[in-house]
């Protein structure tokens, strides 16, 4: 989740142009989305799957049917879905309204980093995970912070070149 946030955001400013051409960006950004849902739809059967039976399709589909900790995993899962679905119909739709259902999956991943962090605590295995999560948050987290910093601002701080 956090490699699909920065390869996204570095493929769509442009700062990781120079490596190969933008269509191999693309198929790389699409890769990884298409992997972190895999992993997230595994993650959410294999809930189904449990021999407590204490899961049901509801419970896994329709956030706020449990605690809260498992509607933020719905609502990650949910949106990054949504906005992968918005790029299948790009076509249809206008520019700005594909770009802000797109944009779903910035909220859809702190949802998702919520999700972990609270199953983690949890399971009482947060201070196990925790290195591993931050050094995987840190930098996702920053790239996507820049992302909605004015280009005007990132020049000035030398760290995009003028077009």
């Amino acid at each position: 989740m956090c490699l699909t946030l920065v390869w996204g955001v570095l493929t769509s400013t442009g700062w990781v142009s120079r490596l190969t051409g933008r269509e191999a960006l693309r198929g790389a950004h699409q890769t990884l989305a298409t992997l972190t849902l895999a992993f997230a739809f595994v993650h959410g059967v294999t809930l189904l799957m449990l021999d407590s039976g204490a899961w049901g399709f509801a419970e896994v589909v329709v956030p706020f049917t449990e605690s809260l900790r498992y509607t933020f995993g719905t609502l990650a899962f949910e949106g990054m879905l949504a906005a992968s679905i918005a790029v299948a119909l790009k076509r249809w739709m206008s520019y700005w309204r594909w770009m802000w259902i797109h944009r779903l999956a910035y909220p859809a991943f702190v949802l998702g980093v919520v999700h972990a962090f609270f199953g983690a605590l949890a399971a009482g295995s947060l201070a196990t995970v925790w290195l591993g999560g931050i050094t995987l948050l840190v930098p996702a987290v920053t790239v996507m912070l820049l992302r909605f910093v004015p280009a005007r601002t990132l020049s000035a701080a030398g760290l995009v070149e003028d077009a």
